[in-house]
């Protein structure tokens, strides 16, 4: 996909004053801080980060097969966003796996590997503070207020894991809103997945995520390449 063949956007307006609303939000405390929810009004670009916890890029077999070039690239990723001026709403959905699973809350797999910025200068300069929340579902939209915060005008560029899971609902449920959906190829992954039927064996990991890539561009989903990453954060 060319980044160009992407619909052009107008500037945001940041200097018009930004009403915010408070919105509960149940979050398990951790030592990464989670923010006050707050509906934001009307955020350009949201760049999503799902599941980036700690039990995801541990070195394998815990963590995906390709953690380290992933967690590379999810870096990247976030750097640029937060370098734009306007930065995107920056969002961290972390995950609340069930007991004695890697990220169990409270647990060193559970903790968020990219710690968010919580001070005031983002909102200085016309951004926004990044925001923790915390789910329970694939789909990120689901028993959150994720879809108070992102307007489906939004465009959405998403980043994280398990492409088969959280990325899959997720960008289907973006597209699903009307939301502009951008996915980053390098910068999501998942696991191998070990096969019950037809034989049984195993299908790499990188055979998946190249899968739903696929399925998911055939619904809309813009799939990018690192190499677009200087232009991804930019109106066009």
């Amino acid at each position: 996909m060319d980044l160009h063949s992407l619909s052009t956007h107008s500037p945001t307006n940041t200097s018009s004053t930004r009403t915010t609303t408070p919105i509960s939000c149940t979050s398990t405390t951790s030592s990464t801080p989670s923010l006050p929810i707050h509906v934001i009004n009307e955020p350009h670009r949201v760049l999503l980060l799902l599941d980036c916890q700690a039990g995801m890029l541990a070195p394998p077999p815990i963590g995906v097969p390709n953690a380290q070039s992933v967690r590379k690239n999810i870096a990247e990723v976030l750097e640029e966003a937060r370098r734009a001026r306007p930065p995107p709403l920056i969002l961290h959905v972390r995950n609340n796996g069930d007991v004695g699973e890697p990220d169990e809350p409270g647990t060193e797999g559970w903790e968020l590997v990219f710690r968010p910025i919580t001070d005031s200068k983002q909102e200085e300069e016309g951004g926004y503070k990044e925001l923790v929340i915390d789910k329970r579902k694939n789909n990120a939209f689901r028993g959150t207020p994720l879809a108070e915060l992102v307007p489906a005008t939004a465009e959405l560029v998403v980043v994280g894991f398990q492409t088969d899971h959280s990325i899959r609902a997720t960008c289907q449920e973006g597209v699903k809103r009307g939301n502009e959906v951008l996915l980053i190829r390098g910068a999501h992954a998942t696991h191998d997945r070990i096969e019950v039927l037809y034989g049984g064996g195993t299908t790499p990991a990188s055979r998946i995520e190249g899968e739903v890539e696929s399925e998911l561009e055939d619904l809309g989903v813009h799939i990018l390449d690192m190499k677009d990453l200087p232009g991804i954060f930019m109106d066009r």
